[in-house]
């Protein structure tokens, strides 16, 4: 850290290189300078610790602290990270040997791990170390496909949520778990299996039950991907809260814990990968992935419709690592081509995701049109569209193509930038209470190709910043330039679902491999191409010779005249007809050809579109509900910088909590937030929910949430 940002954490303070440790009389002074940080006795391990992590929090870094207090970095880091997590209880360790669990409390051990709970999780729950339950409980037998008799699990939240001990409740009826000593989220074998009535599950994830709040969770679409048959219905939201929970692919769904994220949607447990894998392609293999997509978009309009009528298109390159010969296309995050497929994402005003296509890489220029089609579908009749892309679809042939369907356009010019005809005008505008002056000029422009369009340019300090190009004529110019500033939402979209959602994975490495029919320049052509090239080269070389001759004076004008003269001109003349040749077999070779046609051995790897449709959908499903959340949460929280991740980290996949299962309803305890605004912000959410309670897919109970300090099974 520099000292400038150090001075800026404290104000006043000197460099931060100036960080001193004295020692004397059994007393340890902590100092920055002349300012005395901290004083205690040599001995005193937790005012040091305490010490440690107040020096990280403000802004000094673990080597520093780690070279004044004679610690390493990695405790150092430790300290901290204890710190932010538990508080100051983290920073103390209490002494002496640990208490041991009664005979009573093995006793319950064993039942847990009889349900299927793991041997790590029992520990937790004990309070000790996982060698000692395997000592005083045996090797875990690793068991086949699960019974009916469990015992229920109930266990500490993640993030040390102070818990009360569970213990066995009357009447709870037994739930199955992960198979025992597996991996963790190991699945249970075999088709899903409902959650039975009565249950009462403790799971670390319930605070994802929020996102069945979502409207567009119950407008059929999980049930039309499944035929309407409701444990598909479940299976795929399961799989779709998955990767809200984080599990970029299926395949880490097997780090999640089974007993406790099956119930989310409804299941016992979720199945193992060697039941979900095949089950989940047979169901992607007899969807129809454009009526999928189209149901989808139509659900996402209609749980939130946009009012704005503004939409944004970008493309999305999804890298492929196989060794099939699929397409290739440019990957902006490496600036390099490579073999992938290329998603073309429409998203509304505020970010959420509305429709998609996906196959082989091409230009935004190729799939705009194709995008347009599919959201064409999904918005109401007579609705009026507005389009915002990048420079990737400012070509005439798209403006042409959104003009042909009644659909206005907004995007930037290419470079370069055309020199404005008018004088720029000054105009205030307020943005988030701060007023700015901004010059602009408001024109219209003919462009080639497609006709008239309307053309605005920005202006800084005298140069131009940029130049808008619209088909909308009335909107106001600061309008027009906020729409296509907030086209980073899209931008911003493609980067947080990658991370978070996992919108770049390949999904499925299955493809048909077919004659590759693209169409790509003819090498003959370009060999034609060279020839003209030489050709022009050598008449003009002719062309010069002559010239040359003429004003050479040392040549007398005899032998220019009947000699050197009418040689030039023969040469000039064969020239002529060289390039005449040249270019008459260019123009009867075709400049582009389909590939297998120039080689016949060209192939390509066709990956499926039905498989990746079907767990795009989920995904993007999954970010939708997230948004939506986080939205609702943000009108009680008023934190517009930290708000998403505030949902998504401490609310979805933080929050543990008890799901109650009975025949007539479903209800969800969760474990009250330890920050107060976050507690009170989703109290207030819980009761909005609360007055029209939500559905599963696949399950008509209403769902209720309510917060407890403390949670008890």
């Amino acid at each position: 850290m520099s000292s400038a940002a150090a001075s800026a954490i404290l104000e006043g303070m000197p460099d931060a290189s100036d960080l001193r440790v004295l020692r004397s009389d059994g007393v340890t002074w902590v100092s920055v300078g002349k300012a005395v940080l901290f004083r205690f006795a040599d001995g005193d391990t937790g005012m040091r610790n305490v010490a440690v992590a107040a020096l990280r929090q403000i802004g000094f870094s673990g080597q520093q602290v780690a070279a004044a207090l004679g610690l390493t970095e990695n405790y150092v880091a430790t300290l901290h990270q204890r710190a932010l997590r538990e508080g100051t209880a983290g920073l103390v360790r209490p002494r002496g040997r640990p208490r041991m669990p009664e005979p009573s409390q093995w006793e319950q051990a064993r039942r847990w791990r009889a349900a299927g709970v793991r041997d790590a999780e029992i520990a937790r729950r004990l309070g000790v170390q996982q060698s000692t339950v395997l000592r005083r409980l045996g090797p875990a037998v690793v068991q086949g496909e699960l019974g009916e008799a469990a015992a229920e699990p109930g266990l500490p939240a993640a993030g040390g949520q102070d818990l009360a001990e569970p213990g066995p409740v009357p009447g709870q009826a037994e739930q199955p778990g992960a198979p025992g000593g597996g991996p963790p989220g190991a699945g249970q074998a075999g088709p899903p299996r409902p959650a039975p009535d009565g249950a009462r599950v403790f799971s670390r994830y319930a605070g994802a039950m929020l996102l069945h709040a979502y409207p567009g969770q119950a407008a059929g679409i999980l049930a039309g991907a499944a035929g309407g048959q409701g444990p598909d219905a479940a299976l795929l939201s399961a799989v779709s809260t998955g990767f809200a929970l984080g599990a970029s692919t299926v395949e880490q769904f097997k780090h999640l814990a089974a007993a406790e994220a099956g119930p989310l949607a409804g299941l016992a447990g979720l199945p193992s990968l060697r039941s979900l894998r095949p089950r989940l392609a047979a169901l992607a293999d007899a969807a129809d992935p454009l009526a999928l997509q189209a149901a989808f978009a139509r659900a996402m309009l209609a749980a939130d419709p946009e009012t704005s009528g503004v939409y944004y298109v970008d493309d999305h390159f999804v890298p492929y690592a196989g060794a099939k010969p699929a397409g290739k296309g440019w990957n902006n995050k490496r600036g390099r081509a490579e073999k992938g497929r290329a998603d073309t994402h429409v998203t509304a005003h505020d970010g959420r995701a509305v429709c998609f296509v996906t196959g082989e890489p091409s230009g935004l220029s190729v799939t705009l049109p194709k995008a347009l089609a599919e959201l064409r579908k999904a918005v109401p009749a007579g609705a009026r569209i507005m389009l915002g892309f990048d420079r990737g679809g400012a070509y005439p042939a798209v403006f042409r193509h959104c003009r042909d369907n009644d659909v206005d356009w907004v995007t930037y010019r290419r470079a370069p930038l055309a020199t404005p005809a008018m004088l720029p005008v000054l105009t205030q505008i307020t943005v988030n209470g701060t007023t700015r002056t901004v010059a602009w000029t408001d024109e219209t422009v003919q462009l080639k190709d497609y006709g008239d369009a309307r053309q605005v340019t920005l202006s800084e300090h005298g140069q131009l910043v940029l130049q808008v190009l619209t088909s909308d004529c009335g909107a106001c110019p600061a309008g027009l330039l906020g729409w296509l500033k907030s086209r980073w939402r899209e931008e911003n979209f493609l980067k947080y679902a990658s991370e978070n959602y996992g919108i770049d994975a390949i999904c499925d490495y299955a493809a048909d491999i077919k004659a590759n029919t693209k169409i790509v320049d003819n090498p003959a052509r370009k060999k034609a191409n060279a020839q003209v090239r030489e050709a022009e080269k050598n008449l003009a070389a002719a062309e010069r010779g002559l010239a040359v001759l003429l004003a050479d004076p040392s040549i007398a004008p005899a032998a220019k005249n009947t000699t050197l003269i009418p040689a030039a001109e023969q040469k000039i003349a064969a020239a002529h007809r060289q390039l005449a040749a040249a270019s008459k077999a260019r123009d009867a070779i075709p400049a582009k050809l389909p590939a297998s046609q120039i080689d016949p051995q060209a192939q390509v790897a066709l990956l499926r579109t039905a498989r990746r449709g079907l767990q795009m959908v989920l995904r993007l499903l999954a970010h939708n509900a997230e948004h939506w959340l986080s939205g609702q949460l943000n009108a009680y929280l008023r934190d517009d910088d930290e708000y998403r991740a505030t949902t998504r980290e401490t609310i979805i996949r933080g929050t543990a909590g008890i799901i109650a299962f009975t025949p007539d309803a479903i209800t969800v305890t969760l474990q009250q937030p330890r920050e107060t605004r976050v507690a009170r912000a989703l109290a207030l959410l819980t009761d909005e929910i609360n007055a029209t309670p939500p559905v599963m897919p696949g399950d008509n109970r209403p769902i209720t949430y309510q917060l407890a300090a403390n949670l008890t099974i």
